[in-house]
């Protein structure tokens, strides 16, 4: 590949940048108007911005640090936001793909390098590797469709990973048998020794290092170094051991995936570094490899390629074909595996470069692969855009069709489907807003467009009060801008702040109060505090009151205790539903500690909103199982207890000891305490216009509550002693 060696028009490192920023803007805007996918439009601009094109710019150091930063980011996003539960559930399937994409290129680019291009068996086992491997580079485009945890696409990655890794090491093995005239075996084995050795130590090291940083450090840009430097450093270590970068770029992605929740503030920065910047380089670069003076430079060369192209691209769309027969899959299952495997960049690269350097490939296989590059990109990139708009279409057709069927089933139930959630956020405490918008974003839906309310409430009009509430939810403002969530912030002067809420509420139509748990501040004091004890009485919505001395992201259970008749109150299903989109976003196990009549009541609400999460089940049956809960509940687990109002139906004796034994044996542990939503005559709110209301201070009559207390007693010890098998349960386990 003879590159011109001619001074390019821009060399000043500012003016480079710059003009790579306008092409990295304009190149996907102007070719979005013919239907050309942006991808192709970025390699389209480095071919005539390049060496080969107008030669405006050179392919300098900067376009390959870029460049390998890129195709690393680009493997790590794809390890990144697969679901860790998607992937264990297909990832059989995901091997059987792997097999196909590798075996059937690898044996079909032997025989027609032999049989057509005439070259000796290494040199077209070396050829044939690089037609077994293929990069993900149309992997941004079902991304940006939001179909990274289609099983399809879930197939592609993990046939990905097994694919590139065979191809790798038969690249290896290949030039190791061209160097030394022998195939050792020996080599083969260490290398694959060595790989499994490095692949342990990442998987035991990086989560609990990354548990101990983000424990310690909460600082965004600090946590966003420290995930580049973990994906570096995973990189680093595949390269020492002979095994190309981007497979261990791809496995810290699978195992950091656990820590960077998709709807975090984290997330969106490491998404928005790499689309805006290292992946666009990386593709640009590509584009400067490409040479089209070659296709006139002689007929060889274009016959060359043209059996490269057709052996690569055919051989890749027999695996998916195949494929979609063995897994009995949809024709648009196939598309898109067969256009996130056809691309040949990375490691075609790699392969070409160092049989070219060896010498065992001439100047016109090497001519040839770029060729292929070129076409293979975009046959990719244009198919996976149809089938990826295809499959969003038949989701959002199925989603329209199940909500007709709903409304024409029952008005009520059409009612609770349509249902959006209105989250109000109590912010006071700068400290710990934080982890309250993270929960407040962690549990909406993803189709929820409504905004987050961040509201203060002060009954002081000084200058200071008014900083300290600016501050507060400037604070809550900024946590999420970076999760991309809009918050919509209210300093409210009210009477006191239950009041604030309660009024606000009314205004906003809430649906969802989240706040944090109180310190207490006297001897006297109760462990929830008066304002939400008067809240609880006051306000019939969903109130979620949390204590998390951990970020959220590193939780590793969330152990939920639900109440009898817990399936009676108007609430229950929303609870659920909250708690299984936190423990989708974590993608950890959720453990519903539950009686028995409760238990088909979750599992009906989680198979009805087609939740995929690790739920399980434990069967209990009073207070008592709840005391032995004390015992199972860890430093990392997320500990939810469903009270109740009450004047509900689900309301029990026995809560009313629960604040005091929550204060006893959890004060160590992440609490999440939810009061389900209780439908009911709307308590009457307290105004400065009121005179005639109530003092809400104001406690009920100790006789009546002592008389309430020992009635209570006395039933739950007549259970004692008719059910005494109760008292003394020890099987309990979580």
């Amino acid at each position: 590949m003879n590159i011109d060696t001619s001074q390019a028009l821009i060399t000043n490192p500012v003016y480079i940048f710059l003009a790579v920023m306008c092409i990295i803007l304009l190149a996907p805007l102007c070719l979005n108007r013919f239907k050309i996918p942006h991808i192709i439009g970025l390699i389209v601009a480095g071919i005539i911005v390049g060496p080969f094109g107008f030669h405006i710019l050179d392919r300098d150091s900067s376009f390959g640090i870029f460049g390998q930063v890129g195709i690393l980011y680009l493997m790590f996003l794809a390890g990144l936001e697969i679901d860790m539960f998607h992937f264990k559930k297909n990832l059989r399937n995901g091997l059987v793909f792997g097999i196909y994409t590798f075996i059937i290129p690898l044996i079909l680019g032997i025989v027609t390098s032999v049989w057509i291009l005439k070259l000796n068996f290494v040199t077209a086992t070396l050829l044939a590797s690089m037609y077994a491997s293929h990069t993900l580079i149309s992997y941004p485009i079902v991304s940006r469709f939001g179909l990274s945890k289609h099983p399809s696409v879930v197939i592609a990655i993990t046939g990905t990973i097994i694919a590139v890794l065979s191809s790798l090491i038969v690249l290896a093995a290949a030039v190791s048998a061209e160097r030394t005239g022998e195939f050792d075996l020996w080599q083969l084995f260490k290398m694959l020794g060595l790989l499994c050795i490095c692949l342990i130590a990442i998987i035991y090291s990086y989560p609990r290092i990354t548990k101990w940083f983000f424990k310690h450090y909460h600082d965004n840009v600090m946590q966003f170094v420290y995930i580049i430097a973990m994906v570096m450093l995973s990189a680093t270590l595949c390269q020492l051991i002979g095994i190309e970068a981007i497979l261990g770029a791809f496995f810290a992605g699978l195992v950091l995936n656990r820590y960077i929740p998709a709807a975090s503030s984290l997330m969106n920065r490491i998404e928005f570094v790499g689309n805006a910047i290292f992946i666009p380089y990386f593709l640009i670069g590509v584009g400067m490899l490409i040479n089209f003076k070659l296709i006139f430079s002689g007929i060889t060369t274009i016959a060359v390629a043209m059996v490269m192209i057709i052996v690569a691209t055919s051989t890749k769309w027999i695996a998916a074909f195949l494929t979609q027969k063995h897994l009995q899959l949809k024709a648009v299952d196939r598309k898109i595996i067969f256009g996130l495997s056809n691309a040949h960049v990375a490691a075609a690269l790699a392969a070409v470069m160092i049989g070219y350097e060896i010498g065992v490939f001439d100047v016109i296989i090497l001519n040839g692969t770029i060729l292929m590059i070129l076409a293979s990109c975009t046959i990719a990139s244009i198919v996976t855009e149809q089938a990826s708009a295809k499959i969003k279409v038949e989701s959002l057709s199925g989603n329209i069709s199940e909500t007709e069927n709903t409304e024409n089933a029952s008005n009520n139930s059409a009612i609770i489907h349509r249902r959006r959630s209105r989250v109000l956020i109590s912010v006071s405490n700068p400290i710990t807003v934080g982890s309250l918008v993270n929960l407040a974003i962690l549990m909406r839906t993803r189709n929820n467009q409504n905004p987050i309310f961040g509201l203060h409430v002060r009954n002081d009009n000084a200058l200071s009060a008014q900083a300290r509430a600016e501050n507060a939810l400037n604070i809550a403002e900024e946590v999420a801008a970076g999760a991309d969530v809009k918050l919509t912030t209210i300093d409210r002067f009210d009477l006191n702040t239950v009041t604030g809420i309660a009024n606000t509420v009314n205004e906003r139509n809430i649906t969802d109060i989240v706040m944090g748990l109180h310190q207490k501040s006297t001897v006297v004091d109760s462990f929830f505090g008066s304002m939400v004890e008067q809240l609880v009485s006051l306000c019939h919505k969903t109130i979620i009151i949390s204590r998390c001395f951990i970020p959220l992201n590193t939780v590793t259970r969330i152990v939920v205790f639900v109440p009898p008749k817990a399936e009676f109150e108007t609430g229950f299903r929303y609870w659920v539903i909250k708690l299984c989109n936190i423990a989708s976003q974590l993608g950890c196990r959720i453990i519903f500690c539950t009686p028995k009549e409760t238990k088909p009541y979750i599992r009906g609400v989680i198979y009805e909103q087609s939740y995929e999460i690790r739920a399980e089940y434990r069967e209990i049956d009073d207070w008592d199982d709840f005391l032995l809960i004390s015992n199972r509940i860890l430093d990392d687990d997320l500990f939810v207890v469903v009270s109740a109002r009450r004047t509900s139906i689900s309301f029990n004796s026995w809560m009313d000891n629960m604040p005091s034994f929550l204060s006893k044996y959890f004060a160590h542990n992440n609490l999440l305490v939810i009061y389900p939503e209780q439908f009911g005559e709307q308590p009457q709110i307290i105004t400065f216009g009121d005179p005639l209301s109530g003092d809400i201070n104001v406690a009920p009559n100790p006789l009546y509550l002592k008389l309430r207390t020992w009635y209570r007693w006395l039933s739950d010890r007549k259970k004692e002693i008719t059910h005494p098998e109760r008292k003394n349960r020890k099987d309990f386990e979580l």
